[in-house]
């Protein structure tokens, strides 16, 4: 059986060093069969992944996560359920930034506790998307205060560089980790961020560790598919692969990360999990997934260690790569851009969800 690893953000705050994604049970990256999906949650935590992430913005995500433990409570009893580490997010609208009230702000929070059925929130990931708009230090000092009041154990950021978390360090905020995009294919964080972070006590939580299902066997060998996905997170992986390097290039990716897995006796996606984990400063990878059929091939990245020549073949290829360049999310920060266009700026409020500038309910 694999010896699952962890890792302590902050005292008392241990996770598992893979975290299990849920931005592909939100609704626009495929079909999701929900009771299925609640079901499997149970074989990530017996396997030893313990730990959640999710997002006030995913749709309907929260709320499974929060069905899960309210039935492995009754089912299991508490210790058990409690066993279970809930990463959520708070992104609030773009359309709302330059009036978002502190009230509101504590709303989003009480609607996180209440749709994953606890007392306490472990992470709460916090992102403005244009820190120019509004008072984006005034949304952080709510969460600070809900950090006193008992309603979130720690506070972390998600999808900035250091430009961009430093001012909020610098007025003494506690930030325990930033979530960013980081895989064999984007190195961005490795452009400075990771040493920055080091200095601050600061741990990389990881996504985009398997570019959406990109960095599998299921795309070895195959045609460029091009960009026509009715899948949103495909589009979006399709253009990391596009600023990396030809569709060859990725393939060439694909058979470098085979052969390393042919030797280890694990897959290539194991491998690039693995990578992720051992870059510096990385407390966990965050992999997506809707089902737990692929749970054994995402336990192997605990099986093995790569080797000296495994980083050097890997290596050989990535400097090759035209990129991506720059800081962490600074292509999918331009709103005008290939990346940004295809984002979704407004999705805290729902149709049916009275919270944001109405009436609590």
């Amino acid at each position: 059986m694999s010896q699952v690893e962890f890792s302590d953000l902050r005292q008392g705050h241990r996770i598992s060093r893979i975290i299990k994604g849920g931005w592909q049970l939100a609704g626009d990256h495929g079909s999701v069969d929900r009771r299925a999906a609640i079901a499997d949650m149970e074989a990530f935590v017996d396997a030893g992944i313990t730990t959640f992430d999710c997002a006030d913005i995913y749709t309907g995500v929260e709320e499974m996560i929060g069905e899960f433990i309210a039935d492995l409570r009754r089912r299991r009893g508490a210790d058990v359920a409690d066993r279970v580490v809930v990463h959520t997010k708070l992104v609030p609208d773009l359309a709302r930034l330059p009036d978002l009230r502190p009230d509101e702000v504590e709303a989003i929070i009480d609607r996180s506790l209440k749709r994953l059925q606890i007392d306490r929130l472990h992470l709460v990931q916090f992102f403005w998307w244009d820190l120019a708009i509004g008072n984006a230090t005034r949304a952080l000092d709510v969460l600070k205060s809900c950090q006193r009041k008992g309603k979130i154990a720690s506070l972390g950021v998600t999808n900035w560089d250091s430009a961009q978390i430093a001012g909020f360090v610098e007025a003494g905020y506690d930030i325990a980790s930033a979530q960013v995009q980081y895989s064999v294919l984007d190195r961005r964080p490795a452009n400075g961020l990771d040493g920055w972070a080091r200095a601050r006590n600061i741990r990389l939580l990881c996504y985009g560790t398997l570019a959406g299902g990109f960095l599998t066997e299921a795309w070895l060998g195959q045609p460029d598919p091009g960009f026509k996905f009715s899948n949103r997170s495909l589009v979006k992986y399709r253009l990391i692969i596009d600023e990396f390097g030809s569709w060859e290039m990725f393939q060439e990716l694909l058979h470098c990360l085979k052969g390393i897995g042919d030797r280890h006796r694990v897959s290539l996606g194991s491998v690039a999990t693995r990578w992720v984990l051992d870059q510096p400063q990385v407390a966990a990878a965050i992999v997506g997934a809707r089902y737990a059929r692929h749970l054994p091939q995402t336990l192997q990245a605990f099986d093995f260690a790569l080797e000296d020549a495994d980083r050097a073949e890997i290596a050989a290829v990535q400097a090759r790569a035209n990129g991506p360049a720059g800081p962490v999310y600074g292509l999918e920060g331009d709103r005008n851009s290939r990346h940004g266009r295809i984002m979704k700026y407004n999705l805290n409020t729902r149709p049916d969800d009275r919270i944001l500038g109405r009436a609590d309910g």
